[in-house]
């Protein structure tokens, strides 16, 4: 690319709209758009840097306000209140979407199977718990090689670390996950109104074999066989993952997008 080809390039990155520049960024940095492929860190910077503050990627950006009504807090305390996801974009490469969540709302914890995600705050607070697989289980007792062998099998709890287990308060940075890294497992809960901008690249694809999958997390000790109630410091942050159905208390609503139209090219 010449000087003058890239003067013009980042003329046109500047006069577009924080979303579409989302928008062409991620064409770019997906496009081999197969799964398990992780864009190179340079891509990986340059599509964090689209994301951040200073960029304006805000609610205003995404046609949102704060006192919409998937924001509101509901009355009852007995389950979670819904999630709404709005739609931007989605190819086969990547897609573009927003999940909004009214205090006390739940992401339950779930996988990414061979995809890199961008997750970003836009506004209010939130808690995450994320968790990598271990590659390898070391067995020291009778429950442990049975969980060691049967550890691909679905009905089988699988030992998992901890990632991250915090609080997330917009503004922030935006994190990312790995098909095998980074926190592929994640699950996060509204502190107060939230909104969160997810790039999944590629999407989720069930005729490709990317299901989202849901787990319920265990303490380590729960499947360990151990009875003394002391962990091992090489399993210090670990805990079990056992597959569920998708919990009936998760309920998504969608909502129409109402920002900056993308102009695809």
């Amino acid at each position: 690319m010449t000087i003058g080809q890239a003067r013009e390039k980042r003329r046109k990155l500047g006069s577009m709209s924080p979303i579409q520049n989302l928008y062409q960024t991620c064409r770019e940095v997906f496009a081999e758009g197969k799964a398990s492929y992780v864009p190179p860190p340079m891509d990986i910077e340059r599509l964090r840097s689209v994301l951040v503050r200073n960029n304006n990627m805000r609610l205003e950006n995404v046609g949102l306000t704060a006192d919409m009504p998937c924001f509101r807090a509901t009355e009852s305390d007995s389950v979670p209140p819904p999630v709404t996801y709005i739609h931007i974009h989605e190819c086969d490469k990547f897609s573009i979407g927003i999940f909004c969540l009214p205090p006390s709302g739940v992401i339950p914890l779930h996988n990414h199977p061979g995809m890199t995600v961008f997750s970003k705050v836009l506004f209010g607070s939130m808690h995450i718990k994320s968790y990598d697989w271990v590659a390898s289980v070391p067995c020291s007792s009778r429950n442990q090689n049975e969980h060691c062998e049967d550890s691909h099998r679905h009905e089988q709890p699988r030992l998992a670390r901890i990632h991250a287990d915090s609080d997330l308060n917009a503004p922030c940075r935006t994190s990312v996950l790995y098909p095998n890294s980074g926190g592929n497992m994640h699950c996060f809960t509204a502190l107060t109104p939230c909104a969160m901008l997810d790039v999944l690249g590629p999407p989720y694809s069930d005729s490709e074999g990317r299901h989202c999958t849901y787990y319920n997390d265990f303490p380590y000790a729960t499947f360990s066989g151990d009875t003394t109630g002391s962990l091992s410091a090489e399993m210090e942050g670990c805990a079990w993952l056992k597959e569920i159905e998708k919990p009936e208390s998760f309920v998504v609503a969608g909502a129409m997008y109402r920002g900056p139209k993308i102009i695809e090219n």
